[in-house]
């Protein structure tokens, strides 16, 4: 697991000896599973913090256990936002409805002098907060007004283009289901959301069929649940780590906050190598001085061109940056289209190679095929 530790000059009142403070905005990342709420909690009952989740799971309202949500006491030790305010069924969320909300939460923490925590793992979430990466669009008003729901508005979309946008994230259940069965169709294009947690989708088949399946399929149903959740939490785990290191560690620049990494592997030692190290970070910046801690950082070429220029023919896309280029060609959309050329090529030179080997359109190759049969033939009559 990984805190970055992002100081922002915030006046507030004097400190320890009279010296002049900075609140940090501080930011835990990590992967599923190392610990990241607790280390928050924690560091906002020692520093008198609040903790804003970056989870785009949990701002749903229900699902509290599969969502791995703090619980309610825990949310009674330190103050929790952004969690459980959103409902479900009625109301689509997005990035920009988080960076607009969580943005005015931070700013109304350090206007009351305390330091905001972000922890969370969804990273676009983070993203949003750290850096511009968001095209500004027109504000949802959450809670307010007339609430939408949003079955009865896709319902009342053409059915074809509702069938389309299904493929796109459910493709077997759109085979299943004909376009114009517009109820259907709105029904499972709507089933999103929160309902994408892991460990909702793999324990479906068990929960679904219990009580209509002998105890020995109901098992073996619940340890296929089990299997896949491993399997699911090991790839977002590593999807996880994979930003931290490409968004934090690999682009080092003037925007990119210090990260400093916590060892997490020996919960016995949680407070000599994850509470104690964490609270010194940000006791630091919060005192105005440099963390004794180094922050990690990753070998790069300083000769690397971030401002270069090119251009995908394949994907028709301008790509700006040698690293950046690099990572393109490496992408599984530019790799897709290279196969779809590779085969259209491949097709072209074969319909090519049997135009020109067909006996019609190859008069020598007539002649020699008849020149070897007569061959043949004289060999046959000695």
């Amino acid at each position: 697991m990984a805190a970055a530790a992002a100081a922002r000059a915030v006046p507030v009142s004097s400190g320890f000896r009279g010296l002049r403070r900075t609140l940090p905005l501080v930011v835990i990342l990590g992967a599923t599973g190392t610990g990241k709420s607790t280390l928050a909690l924690q560091l906002g009952q020692r520093l008198g913090g609040e903790i804003v989740s970056a989870d785009s799971m949990q701002v749903y309202e229900g699902l509290d256990i599969i969502t791995n949500k703090v619980s309610a006491q825990e949310q009674k030790m330190c103050q929790h936002h952004m969690i459980s305010f959103v409902d479900p069924l009625v109301t689509s969320y997005t990035v920009v409805d988080f960076r607009n909300k969580a943005t005015a939460l931070i700013e109304d923490i350090f206007a009351r002098d305390k330091i905001p925590i972000v922890v969370g793992g969804t990273n676009y979430y983070i993203e949003s907060l750290l850096w511009k990466v968001l095209i500004t669009t027109k504000p949802q008003e959450m809670g307010t007004g007339k609430v939408v729901d949003r079955k009865v508005e896709l319902e009342k979309e053409d059915g074809h283009e509702l069938h389309k946008r299904l493929s796109q994230v459910d493709p077997e259940m759109a085979a299943k289901l004909h376009p114009h069965d517009k109820r259907k169709v709105a029904s499972q294009d709507y089933q999103h959301g929160i309902f994408q947690s892991i460990g909702f989708k793999e324990f479906h088949e068990y929960l679904t069929t219990e009580g209509k399946c002998t105890p020995e399929t109901s098992n073996q149903l619940l340890k296929k649940g089990i299997e896949a959740l491993k399997q699911v939490t090991k790839r977002y785990a590593r999807k996880q780590n994979r930003w931290v290191k490409n968004r934090f560690l690999s682009r080092p620049g003037p925007s990119v906050p210090p990260v400093y990494g916590l060892e997490v592997s020996d919960v016995s030692k949680w407070e000599e190598s994850v509470l104690e190290p964490a609270v010194n970070i940000v006791q630091s910046f919060i005192q105005g001085h440099k963390p004794t801690a180094t922050p990690v950082k990753m070998a790069y070429n300083e000769s690397e061109n971030k401002r270069s220029y090119h251009m995908c023919d394949l994907c028709d896309r301008i790509i700006i940056g040698d690293r950046e280029w690099a990572a393109h060609l490496k992408s599984k959309s530019h790799l897709h289209q290279l196969k779809k050329r590779r085969r259209l090529d491949l097709d072209a030179g074969s319909a090519t190679g049997s135009q020109s080997n067909s006996p019609d359109c190859d008069p020598e190759r007539s002649e020699g095929e008849s020149s070897g049969q007569h061959n043949q033939e004289l060999k046959a009559s000695v």
